[in-house]
Protein backbone atom coordinates (compact mmCIF):
# COMPACT_ATOMS: atom_id res chain seq x y z
CA UNK A 1 0.00 0.00 0.00
CA UNK A 2 1.21 3.34 -1.02
CA UNK A 3 1.92 5.50 2.01
CA UNK A 4 0.87 8.48 3.25
CA UNK A 5 3.86 10.46 2.39
CA UNK A 6 4.40 9.05 -0.66
CA UNK A 7 0.78 10.36 -1.76
CA UNK A 8 1.76 13.95 -0.59
CA UNK A 9 4.66 13.92 -2.42
CA UNK A 10 2.99 13.09 -5.54
CA UNK A 11 0.25 15.32 -5.02
CA UNK A 12 -2.26 13.05 -4.52
CA UNK A 13 -4.64 15.11 -2.41
CA UNK A 14 -7.54 12.92 -3.14
CA UNK A 15 -5.54 9.62 -1.98
CA UNK A 16 -4.34 12.11 1.44
CA UNK A 17 -7.74 13.40 2.41
CA UNK A 18 -9.23 9.61 1.52
CA UNK A 19 -6.55 8.19 3.89
CA UNK A 20 -6.36 10.98 6.66
CA UNK A 21 -10.33 10.00 7.45
CA UNK A 22 -8.52 6.38 8.65
CA UNK A 23 -6.37 8.08 10.98
CA UNK A 24 -6.52 10.34 14.28
CA UNK A 25 -4.06 13.43 15.27
CA UNK A 26 -1.62 10.84 17.14
CA UNK A 27 -1.47 8.59 14.06
CA UNK A 28 -0.72 11.77 11.68
CA UNK A 29 1.77 13.14 14.08
CA UNK A 30 3.83 9.41 14.02
CA UNK A 31 3.74 9.84 9.89
CA UNK A 32 4.85 13.49 9.89
CA UNK A 33 7.55 12.92 12.51
CA UNK A 34 8.83 9.43 10.36
CA UNK A 35 8.91 11.69 6.58
CA UNK A 36 10.96 14.34 8.95
CA UNK A 37 13.16 11.88 9.73
CA UNK A 38 13.59 10.92 5.85
CA UNK A 39 16.37 12.47 3.70
CA UNK A 40 15.25 16.23 2.96
CA UNK A 41 11.82 15.56 4.50
CA UNK A 42 10.13 17.04 1.33
CA UNK A 43 7.41 14.37 1.82
CA UNK A 44 6.82 15.80 5.50
CA UNK A 45 6.01 19.45 4.25
CA UNK A 46 3.79 18.37 1.00
CA UNK A 47 1.28 15.94 3.46
CA UNK A 48 1.54 18.70 6.44
CA UNK A 49 0.25 21.22 3.71
CA UNK A 50 -2.22 18.70 2.68
CA UNK A 51 -4.26 18.58 6.17
CA UNK A 52 -7.42 20.83 6.72
CA UNK A 53 -6.10 23.74 9.00
CA UNK A 54 -7.48 22.69 11.97
CA UNK A 55 -6.03 19.28 11.77
CA UNK A 56 -2.64 20.89 10.79
CA UNK A 57 -2.69 22.61 14.11
CA UNK A 58 -3.81 20.25 16.20
CA UNK A 59 -0.94 18.55 14.60
CA UNK A 60 1.74 20.81 14.89
CA UNK A 61 1.15 21.64 18.24
CA UNK A 62 1.41 17.63 18.91
CA UNK A 63 5.40 17.48 17.70
CA UNK A 64 8.30 18.06 19.52
CA UNK A 65 9.90 21.44 19.41
CA UNK A 66 12.68 20.32 17.32
CA UNK A 67 10.50 18.36 14.76
CA UNK A 68 8.53 21.73 14.85
CA UNK A 69 11.44 23.38 13.93
CA UNK A 70 12.30 20.85 11.49
CA UNK A 71 8.99 21.18 9.89
CA UNK A 72 8.65 24.98 9.91
CA UNK A 73 12.51 24.82 7.88
CA UNK A 74 10.63 22.91 5.05
CA UNK A 75 7.38 25.25 4.76
CA UNK A 76 8.01 28.45 2.26
CA UNK A 77 4.95 29.93 2.75
CA UNK A 78 5.02 32.64 5.79
CA UNK A 79 1.60 33.21 6.49
CA UNK A 80 1.31 29.45 7.25
CA UNK A 81 3.95 29.82 9.54
CA UNK A 82 2.79 32.89 11.11
CA UNK A 83 -0.86 31.05 11.14
CA UNK A 84 0.60 28.38 13.46
CA UNK A 85 2.93 30.31 15.32
CA UNK A 86 -0.33 32.45 16.52
CA UNK A 87 -2.09 29.10 18.21
CA UNK A 88 0.79 28.55 20.04
CA UNK A 89 0.96 29.33 23.82
CA UNK A 90 4.00 32.21 24.18
CA UNK A 91 6.09 29.09 26.25
CA UNK A 92 5.57 26.70 23.25
CA UNK A 93 6.40 29.36 20.77
CA UNK A 94 9.06 30.28 22.88
CA UNK A 95 10.48 26.70 22.67
CA UNK A 96 10.14 26.08 19.13
CA UNK A 97 11.78 28.83 18.77
CA UNK A 98 14.83 28.13 20.26
CA UNK A 99 15.31 25.41 17.82
CA UNK A 100 15.95 27.99 15.14
CA UNK A 101 18.70 29.97 13.73
CA UNK A 102 18.66 33.50 15.12
CA UNK A 103 17.81 34.90 11.86
CA UNK A 104 15.02 32.74 11.64
CA UNK A 105 13.39 33.61 15.27
CA UNK A 106 14.09 37.51 14.44
CA UNK A 107 11.82 37.00 11.20
CA UNK A 108 9.42 34.89 12.63
CA UNK A 109 8.84 37.44 15.77
CA UNK A 110 8.54 40.29 13.69
CA UNK A 111 5.77 38.22 11.80
CA UNK A 112 3.57 38.21 14.89
CA UNK A 113 0.94 40.29 16.63
CA UNK A 114 2.35 43.21 19.12
CA UNK A 115 0.57 41.20 21.64
CA UNK A 116 2.48 37.69 21.03
CA UNK A 117 5.58 38.92 20.23
CA UNK A 118 6.21 41.03 23.56
CA UNK A 119 5.57 38.07 25.64
CA UNK A 120 7.65 35.48 23.30
CA UNK A 121 10.25 38.05 23.56
CA UNK A 122 10.36 38.57 27.01
CA UNK A 123 10.54 34.95 27.40
CA UNK A 124 13.25 34.67 25.31
CA UNK A 125 14.95 36.90 27.42
CA UNK A 126 15.35 34.71 29.89
CA UNK A 127 18.69 32.04 30.19
CA UNK A 128 18.20 28.80 28.12
CA UNK A 129 16.65 26.07 30.44
CA UNK A 130 15.97 28.48 33.03
CA UNK A 131 11.58 28.19 34.30
CA UNK A 132 11.01 31.60 32.88
CA UNK A 133 11.68 30.09 29.54
CA UNK A 134 8.54 27.73 30.03
CA UNK A 135 6.64 29.42 32.28
CA UNK A 136 3.17 30.93 30.72
CA UNK A 137 2.38 34.48 31.03
CA UNK A 138 -1.29 34.46 30.27
CA UNK A 139 -2.20 34.25 33.57
CA UNK A 140 -5.75 35.10 35.43
CA UNK A 141 -4.94 36.63 39.11
CA UNK A 142 -7.49 38.04 41.41
CA UNK A 143 -7.33 41.15 43.48
CA UNK A 144 -6.90 40.31 47.42
CA UNK A 145 -9.69 42.91 48.01
CA UNK A 146 -12.28 40.89 46.34
CA UNK A 147 -14.85 38.49 47.33
CA UNK A 148 -15.15 35.15 46.00
CA UNK A 149 -18.15 35.96 44.16
CA UNK A 150 -16.33 38.35 41.97
CA UNK A 151 -13.40 36.33 41.72
CA UNK A 152 -15.44 34.14 39.87
CA UNK A 153 -16.51 36.60 37.84
CA UNK A 154 -13.30 37.59 37.16
CA UNK A 155 -11.74 34.04 36.47
CA UNK A 156 -14.66 33.53 34.01
CA UNK A 157 -13.39 36.51 32.04
CA UNK A 158 -9.75 36.49 31.98
CA UNK A 159 -10.06 32.25 31.53
CA UNK A 160 -10.07 31.97 28.22
CA UNK A 161 -6.76 33.47 27.45
CA UNK A 162 -4.97 31.49 30.32
CA UNK A 163 -3.10 28.50 30.06
CA UNK A 164 -4.48 27.17 33.41
CA UNK A 165 -7.57 28.56 35.67
CA UNK A 166 -7.15 25.81 38.18
CA UNK A 167 -4.97 27.84 40.48
CA UNK A 168 -5.45 31.17 40.43
CA UNK A 169 -2.89 33.43 42.16
CA UNK A 170 -3.52 36.28 44.15
CA UNK A 171 -2.04 39.56 43.88
CA UNK A 172 -1.94 42.61 45.74
CA UNK A 173 -0.84 46.47 45.19
CA UNK A 174 1.50 46.38 42.01
CA UNK A 175 0.47 42.58 40.94
CA UNK A 176 3.19 41.01 43.89
CA UNK A 177 2.10 37.99 44.76
CA UNK A 178 0.56 37.36 48.11
CA UNK A 179 -1.16 33.82 47.73
CA UNK A 180 -3.12 31.69 45.71
CA UNK A 181 -6.29 29.31 45.68
CA UNK A 182 -7.54 26.79 43.88
CA UNK A 183 -10.97 27.03 41.51
CA UNK A 184 -12.24 23.88 43.59
CA UNK A 185 -12.12 26.43 46.70
CA UNK A 186 -13.84 29.07 45.27
CA UNK A 187 -16.45 27.20 43.82
CA UNK A 188 -17.49 26.07 47.41
CA UNK A 189 -17.04 28.70 49.18
CA UNK A 190 -19.86 32.02 49.73
CA UNK A 191 -19.97 34.27 47.41
CA UNK A 192 -19.33 37.19 50.01
CA UNK A 193 -16.44 35.64 51.53
CA UNK A 194 -13.15 38.21 51.07
CA UNK A 195 -10.37 36.15 48.65
CA UNK A 196 -7.99 37.07 51.22
CA UNK A 197 -9.34 34.80 54.37
CA UNK A 198 -9.45 31.52 51.96
CA UNK A 199 -5.99 31.85 50.21
CA UNK A 200 -3.13 30.01 50.70
CA UNK A 201 0.34 30.43 51.09
CA UNK A 202 2.44 30.37 48.03
CA UNK A 203 5.14 28.27 46.35
CA UNK A 204 7.10 30.22 43.82
CA UNK A 205 10.30 30.49 41.96
CA UNK A 206 12.71 33.00 40.42
CA UNK A 207 12.24 33.05 36.79
CA UNK A 208 16.00 32.30 36.69
CA UNK A 209 15.57 29.01 38.66
CA UNK A 210 16.17 25.98 36.64
CA UNK A 211 13.25 24.60 35.06
CA UNK A 212 14.20 20.63 35.96
CA UNK A 213 14.43 22.41 40.08
CA UNK A 214 10.88 24.05 39.12
CA UNK A 215 9.53 20.93 37.54
CA UNK A 216 10.38 18.88 41.01
CA UNK A 217 9.06 21.50 43.38
CA UNK A 218 5.60 21.10 41.56
CA UNK A 219 5.99 17.34 41.96
CA UNK A 220 6.70 17.47 45.34
CA UNK A 221 4.59 19.91 46.60
CA UNK A 222 1.38 18.42 44.02
CA UNK A 223 0.95 21.56 42.44
CA UNK A 224 -0.91 22.11 39.77
CA UNK A 225 0.54 25.37 38.46
CA UNK A 226 3.77 26.82 40.01
CA UNK A 227 3.64 30.93 40.11
CA UNK A 228 7.07 32.41 39.22
CA UNK A 229 7.68 35.89 40.36
CA UNK A 230 10.74 38.43 40.20
CA UNK A 231 12.43 39.53 43.10
CA UNK A 232 10.36 42.01 44.82
CA UNK A 233 7.53 39.04 44.25
CA UNK A 234 5.79 41.02 41.39
CA UNK A 235 3.78 37.92 39.56
CA UNK A 236 5.56 36.96 36.11
CA UNK A 237 3.57 34.08 34.77
CA UNK A 238 2.85 30.16 36.05
CA UNK A 239 4.55 26.90 35.71
CA UNK A 240 2.14 25.00 34.84
CA UNK A 241 1.89 20.49 36.18
CA UNK A 242 2.20 19.22 31.92
CA UNK A 243 5.17 21.68 31.38
CA UNK A 244 7.01 20.24 34.54
CA UNK A 245 6.22 17.04 33.87
CA UNK A 246 7.45 17.32 30.34
CA UNK A 247 11.09 18.97 31.56
CA UNK A 248 11.50 16.15 33.93
CA UNK A 249 10.33 13.57 31.40
CA UNK A 250 13.09 15.46 29.41
CA UNK A 251 15.69 15.37 32.17
CA UNK A 252 15.65 11.75 32.80
CA UNK A 253 16.34 11.04 29.15
CA UNK A 254 18.88 12.93 28.75
CA UNK A 255 20.31 11.48 31.98
CA UNK A 256 19.54 7.97 30.90
CA UNK A 257 20.84 8.86 27.25
CA UNK A 258 24.87 9.93 28.92
CA UNK A 259 24.71 7.66 31.39
CA UNK A 260 24.80 5.05 28.72
CA UNK A 261 27.44 7.04 26.95
CA UNK A 262 25.98 9.08 24.65
CA UNK A 263 23.72 12.05 23.86
CA UNK A 264 20.09 12.43 23.84
CA UNK A 265 18.46 12.65 20.59
CA UNK A 266 15.67 15.48 21.47
CA UNK A 267 13.41 13.51 19.31
CA UNK A 268 12.03 10.18 18.52
CA UNK A 269 14.25 7.65 16.81
CA UNK A 270 13.16 7.36 14.10
CA UNK A 271 12.62 11.00 13.13
CA UNK A 272 16.49 11.13 13.68
CA UNK A 273 18.46 11.03 10.27
CA UNK A 274 21.62 8.53 10.75
CA UNK A 275 24.13 11.51 10.89
CA UNK A 276 21.90 12.37 13.47
CA UNK A 277 22.45 9.41 15.37
CA UNK A 278 25.69 9.33 14.34
CA UNK A 279 26.81 12.53 15.83
CA UNK A 280 25.26 12.10 19.10
CA UNK A 281 27.51 8.52 19.64
CA UNK A 282 31.02 9.51 18.20
CA UNK A 283 32.19 11.96 20.55
CA UNK A 284 31.70 9.27 23.70
CA UNK A 285 33.01 7.26 21.52
CA UNK A 286 36.36 8.77 20.75
CA UNK A 287 36.78 9.68 24.56
CA UNK A 288 36.22 6.66 25.74
CA UNK A 289 39.06 5.33 23.45
CA UNK A 290 41.06 8.26 24.62
CA UNK A 291 40.56 6.98 27.99
CA UNK A 292 40.89 2.73 27.38
CA UNK A 293 44.48 3.70 26.33
CA UNK A 294 44.96 3.90 30.33
CA UNK A 295 44.26 0.09 30.44
CA UNK A 296 46.59 -0.68 27.96
CA UNK A 297 49.53 1.07 29.13
CA UNK A 298 48.98 -0.62 32.37
CA UNK A 299 49.19 -3.74 30.83
CA UNK A 300 52.19 -3.00 28.92
CA UNK A 301 53.63 -1.84 32.43
CA UNK A 302 53.45 -4.93 33.48
CA UNK A 303 53.91 -7.26 30.56
CA UNK A 304 56.79 -9.23 32.42
CA UNK A 305 54.42 -9.98 35.21
CA UNK A 306 52.29 -11.81 32.72
CA UNK A 307 55.19 -13.23 30.76
CA UNK A 308 56.20 -14.83 33.74
CA UNK A 309 52.72 -16.23 35.03
CA UNK A 310 50.65 -16.03 31.81
CA UNK A 311 47.70 -17.60 34.13
CA UNK A 312 46.75 -13.32 35.27
CA UNK A 313 45.71 -13.05 32.09
CA UNK A 314 42.79 -15.06 32.24
CA UNK A 315 41.45 -13.35 34.40
CA UNK A 316 41.98 -9.31 32.99
CA UNK A 317 38.26 -9.39 31.70
CA UNK A 318 36.27 -10.63 34.92
CA UNK A 319 38.09 -7.91 36.95
CA UNK A 320 37.48 -5.08 34.43
CA UNK A 321 33.80 -6.14 34.02
CA UNK A 322 33.42 -5.91 37.81
CA UNK A 323 35.11 -2.76 38.15
CA UNK A 324 32.96 -1.43 35.64
CA UNK A 325 29.87 -2.48 36.55
CA UNK A 326 30.53 -2.09 40.33
CA UNK A 327 31.27 1.90 39.52
CA UNK A 328 28.58 1.97 37.22
CA UNK A 329 26.37 0.89 40.05
CA UNK A 330 27.37 2.79 42.75
CA UNK A 331 26.80 6.00 40.44
CA UNK A 332 23.66 5.47 38.75
CA UNK A 333 22.36 4.88 42.21
CA UNK A 334 23.85 8.72 43.17
CA UNK A 335 22.88 10.04 40.25
CA UNK A 336 19.01 9.29 40.78
CA UNK A 337 19.83 10.49 44.54
CA UNK A 338 21.16 13.64 43.30
CA UNK A 339 18.24 14.05 40.80
CA UNK A 340 15.61 13.92 43.28
CA UNK A 341 17.33 16.20 45.86
CA UNK A 342 17.93 13.60 48.34
CA UNK A 343 22.40 14.08 48.20
CA UNK A 344 24.08 17.21 48.06
CA UNK A 345 27.79 17.87 48.32
CA UNK A 346 27.65 18.07 52.38
CA UNK A 347 27.17 14.03 52.46
CA UNK A 348 29.78 13.25 50.28
CA UNK A 349 31.60 11.71 53.47
CA UNK A 350 28.43 9.57 54.38
CA UNK A 351 28.06 8.68 50.63
CA UNK A 352 31.44 7.35 50.01
CA UNK A 353 31.95 5.86 53.87
CA UNK A 354 28.32 3.73 52.96
CA UNK A 355 29.69 3.22 49.17
CA UNK A 356 33.42 1.74 50.69
CA UNK A 357 31.34 -0.50 53.27
CA UNK A 358 29.14 -1.34 50.29
CA UNK A 359 31.92 -2.48 48.06
CA UNK A 360 33.53 -4.25 50.53
CA UNK A 361 30.75 -6.65 51.14
CA UNK A 362 29.66 -6.95 47.56
CA UNK A 363 33.67 -7.84 47.00
CA UNK A 364 34.07 -10.06 49.85
CA UNK A 365 30.92 -11.84 48.61
CA UNK A 366 32.14 -12.05 45.29
CA UNK A 367 36.07 -13.31 46.23
CA UNK A 368 34.15 -15.98 48.45
CA UNK A 369 32.11 -17.68 45.41
CA UNK A 370 34.95 -17.41 42.73
CA UNK A 371 37.90 -18.35 45.13
CA UNK A 372 36.96 -22.17 45.31
CA UNK A 373 36.81 -22.80 41.62
CA UNK A 374 40.23 -20.44 40.76
CA UNK A 375 41.95 -22.23 43.60
CA UNK A 376 41.20 -25.43 41.30
CA UNK A 377 41.92 -24.01 37.93
CA UNK A 378 45.19 -21.69 38.76
CA UNK A 379 46.37 -22.72 42.58
CA UNK A 380 46.24 -21.26 45.82
CA UNK A 381 48.00 -18.16 45.26
CA UNK A 382 46.69 -16.73 42.39
CA UNK A 383 42.97 -17.32 43.84
CA UNK A 384 44.20 -15.56 46.84
CA UNK A 385 45.92 -12.71 45.10
CA UNK A 386 42.19 -12.98 42.61
CA UNK A 387 40.30 -12.71 45.90
CA UNK A 388 42.27 -9.57 47.34
CA UNK A 389 42.07 -8.12 44.15
CA UNK A 390 38.39 -8.11 43.83
CA UNK A 391 37.52 -6.91 47.32
CA UNK A 392 40.21 -3.77 46.85
CA UNK A 393 38.66 -3.30 43.09
CA UNK A 394 34.78 -3.08 44.48
CA UNK A 395 35.72 -0.69 47.27
CA UNK A 396 37.29 1.69 44.98
CA UNK A 397 34.54 1.15 42.05
CA UNK A 398 32.00 2.07 44.45
CA UNK A 399 33.83 5.11 46.10
CA UNK A 400 34.43 6.68 43.20
CA UNK A 401 31.07 5.77 41.60
CA UNK A 402 29.61 7.42 44.69
CA UNK A 403 32.55 10.60 44.47
CA UNK A 404 32.57 11.77 41.44
CA UNK A 405 28.52 12.45 40.43
CA UNK A 406 28.35 14.55 44.10
CA UNK A 407 31.53 16.83 42.73
CA UNK A 408 30.63 17.48 39.44
CA UNK A 409 27.42 18.51 40.38
CA UNK A 410 29.18 20.90 43.23
CA UNK A 411 31.07 22.16 40.34
CA UNK A 412 28.45 22.51 38.34
CA UNK A 413 28.60 19.52 35.85
CA UNK A 414 25.56 16.96 35.22
CA UNK A 415 26.52 14.48 36.86
CA UNK A 416 25.16 11.67 34.47
CA UNK A 417 28.10 13.28 31.87
CA UNK A 418 31.03 11.74 34.19
CA UNK A 419 28.91 9.53 35.91
CA UNK A 420 29.15 5.56 34.05
CA UNK A 421 31.06 5.35 31.21
CA UNK A 422 33.68 7.83 32.40
CA UNK A 423 34.06 5.78 36.15
CA UNK A 424 33.95 2.73 34.29
CA UNK A 425 37.33 3.39 32.60
CA UNK A 426 38.81 5.02 35.49
CA UNK A 427 38.29 2.02 37.79
CA UNK A 428 39.23 -0.06 34.78
CA UNK A 429 43.45 0.81 34.56
CA UNK A 430 43.14 1.50 38.65
CA UNK A 431 41.45 -1.81 39.20
CA UNK A 432 44.76 -3.32 36.85
CA UNK A 433 47.18 -1.25 38.46
CA UNK A 434 45.49 -2.95 41.63
CA UNK A 435 45.57 -5.82 40.21
CA UNK A 436 49.20 -6.38 39.00
CA UNK A 437 50.63 -5.00 42.18
CA UNK A 438 48.94 -7.38 44.38
CA UNK A 439 50.55 -10.46 41.95
CA UNK A 440 53.89 -9.11 42.16
CA UNK A 441 53.95 -8.39 46.36
CA UNK A 442 52.46 -12.09 46.84
CA UNK A 443 53.81 -14.09 44.00
CA UNK A 444 57.53 -12.42 43.95
CA UNK A 445 57.30 -11.49 40.37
Amino acid sequence: MTSLGDLAARGDLRGVRERLDELDVTEIVEIVAAELGRRGGGAAASLFRSLPKDLAIAVFEALEPPLQGDLVGRLRDETEIKVLLEGLDPDDRAELLEELPAKVTKRLLSGLSPGERSMTAALLGFPAGSVGRRMSPEVATVPETVTVGEALERVRREGDRAETIYLVPVVGEGRRLVGVVSLRRLLVTGRDVPVRDVCAEPVSVLPEDGEETAARTVRENGLIALPVVDHERRLLGVFTVDDAMRALERAESEDSARGGGTEPLRRPYLSAGVLRVVRSRIGWLLGLVVGATLTVTVLDSFEDALEQVVALALFVPLLIGTAGNAGAQAATTVVRAITTDDLRLRDLGRVVGRELATGFLLGAGLAVVGFGPAWWFVGLDIAVVLALTVVAICMLATGTGAAVPLVARAAGVDPAVVSAPFITTFVDATGLIIYFTTATLLLGL
